[in-house]
């Protein structure tokens, strides 16, 4: 099909590629959202900000909901493509698909962990408070599998507007981890001069 003006076809539509093309898109929204995500969940957590640093749970939620919503489209989509022809279940259960079977299944385990762990938020008050901050540190290691997916397997992963784009929002994430993993202070030597 091709739309047309008065002065000839502007474009063409993009018929069985639109479900490729959506799922795309979500991928790479849903790694720029999760990746701001990190960022701003690591901003909170006290080492970079220490004095008056702003609320940012609002922000920190609502991008977390909002890769889950990504993610979720970027999967769902595909049941629609027309290539691949992947059932629930590929797009589900890891190591079920027979494409591309490890990029696809630590996208696969990467979803389920953030799904898990980002709305285990509103099981706060039953896990208890210090018990969910523990198993909320394991976020980073779905992310880092949600990057390992996108570069992996990801239509884009060799273009360089891609590789330019997710290091914009990577290299902070990766550094505000390592500030969070580091030790706060360096021992002294008991030899000082």
């Amino acid at each position: 099909m091709t739309l047309t003006t008065h002065s000839g076809p502007i474009a063409t539509a993009t018929g069985p590629y639109l479900y490729w093309i959506t799922s795309r898109a979500a991928g790479v929204v849903a790694l720029l959202l999760s990746s701001l995500s990190v960022c701003v969940g690591l901003l909170m957590g006290g080492r970079v900000l220490k004095r008056r640093q702003p609320d940012l749970r609002v922000t920190h939620e609502a991008l977390s909901l909002a890769t889950l919503g990504a993610i979720s489209i970027h999967g769902l989509t595909l049941l629609g493509d027309g290539y691949l022809h992947p059932s629930l279940g590929d797009i589900a259960v890891p190591f079920l698909s027979g494409y591309e079977t490890f990029w696809t299944s630590a996208g696969i385990v990467a979803f389920w962990a953030a799904l898990a762990l980002g709305l285990s938020y509103y099981a706060r008050t039953w896990i208890g408070a210090q018990r969910w901050r523990r198993l909320h540190r394991f976020t980073a290691l779905a992310w880092l599998l949600g990057l390992v997916h996108a570069l992996g397997e990801g239509t884009d992963a060799g273009q360089v507007w891609f590789l330019v784009m997710i290091a914009i929002v990577v290299v902070p994430a990766i550094a505000l981890l390592l500030v969070r993993l580091l030790p706060t202070s360096v021992p002294h030597s008991s030899g000082a001069r």
